[in-house]
């Protein structure tokens, strides 16, 4: 089908102001931060598998240890996993106590010692923690670095602050809900087609590029309200089907007429926010409202 050009194809071959869209260490607009989860670095001895998780939990010391885990795969599948989180109120005297803890540990001290990166042998000093915490001690928004390029909308959850998330989930805490109403909109989807990386053909977040390079305008308090309000809506329509992952949730030949009235309704008052006079019906549309609020947040930025 052919497209009439009105301001000239751009890097991102859509018709738009021409830009190149630049990584950001914050978020260009007033919306909270996304950053990456914990990172393990532990060649597997800190995260118990399914087919682990009975002898774990069978030994009462490393059982107090014992935390739900997620990756990007866990997240979007529903699927269990689980980790030794002993980063709070750790024991010392647990491991003579515990041969499975004593084992894991000392197979990732041995593991990170005989790494060729420094701070991985650096963090041989304290082989019962995961190299990186960036763990939220609050509940918190969990999203996966990589999803289909199939999906309509993107697929962030809610977790609990007991449950962690590993390094292929950003987590980004959202006490208003902002942050999920604008995630979950065609608007921010439309954006990290456009200007995201991909993982073969996927979809791949990136907070420095994705996120942070949000052209979101500047929010009144009624806009932001009816956003965080449509937001709640979503997570209404999913629990409508508790037993459904994200995945089960979000296939586009399946998706319940509840939750897609929800994101219809949340698109409705996404667009209106970026300058759209009513809910838009292309992705064309949107990249074009997208570019034009990019440069005129970045200009003199």
């Amino acid at each position: 089908m052919e497209q009439r050009i009105e301001k000239g194809v751009n890097a991102y071959l859509i018709d738009g102001a021409n830009v190149l869209v630049k990584k950001r260490t914050k978020p260009l607009a007033d919306i909270p931060r996304a950053r990456f989860g914990s990172k393990p670095t532990d060649g597997g001895n800190l995260i118990v598998e399914t087919d682990e998780y009975a002898e774990v939990a069978a030994d009462p010391i490393a059982a107090k240890y014992l935390r739900p885990f997620r990756m990007g795969r866990e997240l979007v599948r529903g699927l269990d996993r689980w980790c030794l989180w002993m980063a709070d109120e750790f024991d010392p005297s647990d491991v003579a106590k515990s041969e499975v803890l004593k084992e894991r540990i000392e197979a990732v001290r041995a593991m990170r010692l005989a790494s060729k990166k420094k701070a991985t042998q650096e963090s041989a000093a304290t082989p019962y923690l995961f190299q990186e915490n960036h763990q939220p001690d609050v509940p918190y928004v969990a999203i996966p670095r990589v999803v289909s390029e199939m999906r309509l909308f993107y697929t962030a959850a809610h977790l609990s602050p007991e449950v962690i998330a590993g390094d292929k989930v950003y987590t980004a805490v959202d006490p208003d809900g902002l942050l999920f109403g604008l995630i979950s909109s065609s608007m921010f989807i439309t954006w990290q087609r456009a200007v995201g990386g991909r993982m073969k053909s996927d979809l791949n977040f990136a907070n420095t590029l994705t996120w942070n390079t949000f052209p979101v305008p500047e929010l009144d308090e009624k806009a932001r309200q009816r956003i965080i309000d449509a937001g709640k809506k979503v997570l209404e329509a999913r629990a409508l089907h508790p037993e459904r992952s994200l995945a089960e949730h979000y296939n586009p030949l399946a998706m319940a007429p509840e939750l897609l009235k929800a994101h219809d309704d949340l698109d409705r008052e996404v667009d209106k926010t970026f300058g759209a006079p009513r809910k838009l019906t292309t992705e064309r549309q949107r990249q074009e409202l997208l570019f034009a609020n990019y440069v005129v947040l970045t200009e003199g930025a």
